[in-house]
């Protein structure tokens, strides 16, 4: 693969909700009350994923509200307190989508991507990585991940699926998303059942039936 692929990384549950998976207030918006969902779930093996993810990263592709929460947080956290999640995002570039014109970004290393953000991400694609294995990680930032979908920007879909139903909430793929085969490449199950699935696009899907020739 040319240039430095996108990777996205996400929290889901069963029925596809991405909102507000690590604390109460995290995202309340739309009257969400299902904040920090993912906690009763987290154990070693998790974190080793998520770890192993983040080393792996040449730069980070947030939305805003996923930017201000890591913001809030991961500056505060010295580095070798929680190796390599602190290390990482604290020291490599952070390109940030908002509508926001001139958005005033605190946290080293932090760049507001402009208005064409399917054009800009498309540029940053087409850098060499610094190192072997760089990439351009997308984290939650489920607008920003949609529409990288949509524009076929993202090379990787690493999913993290819980055993939980919430009912309301935003989800990674609503009605109306572009549609997509993908063709998974590994799979894993934590202690806790959390489903760590990882895969590729493939195209567009293919349709067929099942019912008898005449």
């Amino acid at each position: 693969m040319m240039g430095t692929p996108v990777t996205l990384h996400t929290f889901l549950s069963l029925d596809g909700v991405l909102q507000a998976p690590g604390g109460p207030d995290e995202d309340t918006s739309g009257g969400f009350p299902h904040g920090g969902w993912t906690f009763p779930y987290a154990d070693e093996q998790f974190g080793e994923a998520i770890a192993g993810w983040f080393r792996a990263g040449e730069g980070y592709l947030l939305g805003r509200r996923t930017y201000d929460i890591f913001a809030s947080y991961w500056p505060n956290v010295p580095d070798p307190a929680e190796p390599p999640v602190a290390r990482q995002l604290n020291s490599l570039p952070k390109y940030v989508a908002s509508r926001t014109p001139e958005l005033r970004l605190e946290w080293r290393n932090s760049a507001q991507l402009g208005s064409d953000v399917v054009a800009e991400v498309a540029a940053l694609k087409q850098r060499e990585p610094q190192r072997p294995g760089g990439e351009l990680q997308i984290h939650g930032s489920g607008d920003l991940a949609r529409t990288l979908h949509g524009a076929g920007l993202i090379d990787e879909y690493r999913l993290l699926i819980f055993p939980v139903v919430l009912g309301t909430g935003k989800r990674l793929f609503p009605e109306g998303s572009e549609p997509a085969a993908l063709t998974l490449v590994s799979s894993a199950v934590t202690p806790h059942g959390v489903t760590i699935q990882t895969y590729r696009p493939a195209g567009k899907p293919s349709y067929g039936s099942f019912a008898a020739d005449a």
